[in-house]
């Protein structure tokens, strides 16, 4: 199994490859930091199965960037199995207040990197007739609240390209989850005043992950709605 992982070196996507790991997946994981995917890589290396682990550092909101790591993923383990587009970042802003760079800065990331990401590995999946795409949505992909500014657009727009995507592909024996996660535990959290208990863990929604994957050949969990026990925060 071969997989590809995005904003792998924190939170959900280091939680990702971790589970990834633990079962022998060939991986590829991209995130901004070199040293923090090389810490992960090794510790990967001793604690999971996989021994085949590339890693790349990229800007995935620069267009150029993300048509490089394309080439390296072909260059490095072909067409993927797995695709987890889980890189992005939450701004949050009222529309009015926003600075206008903000919503071009997180379309690009948010949305416009999955978009052209997945679009250039797509014709390896099609001519496989096979793979799994994992889109890293959010509750404000589906549920519109004040302050969501950027965010809360890009996130929608995400969450409709992964509803095309479906349509588009599901004749090729491709499948297309999208994840939508409420508040997850991560450092960003830990100075804002609130019980970790509150959290969705990562490790959950890496094991949901997993799991979908592993579905049969003749069906798919499309929406994968995730929030904390006592709702959101």
């Amino acid at each position: 199994m071969k997989a590809l992982i995005t904003g792998a070196s924190k939170g959900i996507g280091r939680a990702v490859a971790k589970k990834f790991a633990e079962h022998g997946a060939d991986l590829c994981l991209c995130a901004r930091s070199i040293d923090d995917l090389m810490q992960l890589k090794e510790e990967l290396l001793f604690s999971g199965t996989s021994k085949n682990i590339h890693i790349y550092s990229a800007d995935l909101s620069v267009k150029g960037e993300v048509r490089l790591l394309s080439t390296f993923v072909k260059d490095a383990i072909g067409t993927p199995d797995v695709l987890v587009n889980n890189a992005g970042l939450f701004k949050g802003n009222s529309i009015v207040q926003e600075p206008e760079e903000d919503m071009e800065y997180l379309m690009n990331l948010n949305f416009l990197s999955v978009y052209y990401l997945t679009k250039d590995l797509l014709p390896g999946m099609i001519n496989r007739r096979s793979g799994h795409i994992f889109n890293m949505c959010s509750i404000a992909s589906m549920q519109a609240y004040p302050n969501g500014g950027a965010y809360g657009a890009s996130k929608h727009a995400l969450y409709g390209f992964s509803k095309v995507l479906r349509e588009e592909t599901k004749a090729y024996g491709i499948k297309v989850t999208s994840i939508l996660p409420g508040a997850t535990w991560s450092d960003s959290w830990k100075n804002a005043g609130i019980e970790e208990s509150r959290f969705i863990e990562a490790k959950d929604i890496a094991n949901i992950i997993w799991n979908a994957y592993h579905t049969g050949t003749n069906c798919v969990i499309e929406d994968i709605v995730i929030r904390p026990q006592l709702g959101d925060i």
